[in-house]
């Protein structure tokens, strides 16, 4: 997880041109030192992690992604995951969906009906829509993947409450923000609205997400 994206610096300044909140937002979090987004390049990885934290609360969801690495032995990948029983999983606090997700991840892994190496030959909307075939992952989870374990330049997670909370926040809009308001910033921040997102989340949460 430490490659920064090749686009981030080129971003920052492209952002901070168009646009006095972003600019006060990147000023303000690239100092003393900057979190950025990086990847662990770990697609299976991520979308357990994706499923897992569906729902529930942020420290929920580490405490149950704690017991599941165990029970995995600290190896999350598809063929120790098969191995596992539906008990042995549902035993780490996950529900009977979200164990059924995982295990049919695993298994489309496995049989490749799922094949993580076509994404980067998509468009971002075409890796959407093949993501979101998978059991339990929609459409936000999707672009989690995208801008977390891709690092796609133009992700831009209308669904996400976090993103929505902080353009209520830093623009002084109401909440919800109007959805002419959140298409504006999306042509405003346009091609690179992953990092857009990435500063105003840091607005509400100093603390980074990691998938």
């Amino acid at each position: 997880m430490n490659k920064i994206p090749k686009y981030w610096n080129t971003a920052k300044k492209y952002l901070s041109n168009k646009d006095k909140v972003m600019k006060l937002l990147i000023n303000k979090y690239s100092v003393p030192s900057e979190t950025i987004l990086t990847t662990r390049k770990d697609i299976f990885y991520s979308l357990c992690k994706s499923i897992i934290g569906q729902q529930i609360s942020v420290a929920a969801a580490n405490s149950v992604f704690f017991k599941f690495k165990k029970k995995c032995k600290n190896k999350i990948n598809a063929k120790n995951i098969n191995k596992l029983k539906f008990i042995q999983l549902k035993s780490c606090g996950l529900s009977k969906q979200k164990v059924k997700g995982i295990k049919s991840l695993a298994k489309q892994i496995l049989n490749k009906t799922f094949n993580p190496k076509l994404i980067s030959k998509m468009s971002d909307e075409e890796a959407i829509l093949y993501l979101s075939e998978l059991r339990q992952i929609g459409r936000w989870s999707a672009e989690m993947i995208l801008l977390f374990t891709y690092n796609r330049p133009n992700i831009w997670p209308v669904q996400d409450i976090g993103l929505l909370r902080a353009i209520s926040k830093n623009y002084k809009k109401r909440y919800l923000p109007p959805t002419t308001f959140i298409n504006l910033l999306y042509n405003r921040f346009s091609p690179y609205c992953s990092v857009a997102t990435w500063y105003l989340w840091r607005s509400i949460d100093p603390e980074p997400i990691k998938y």
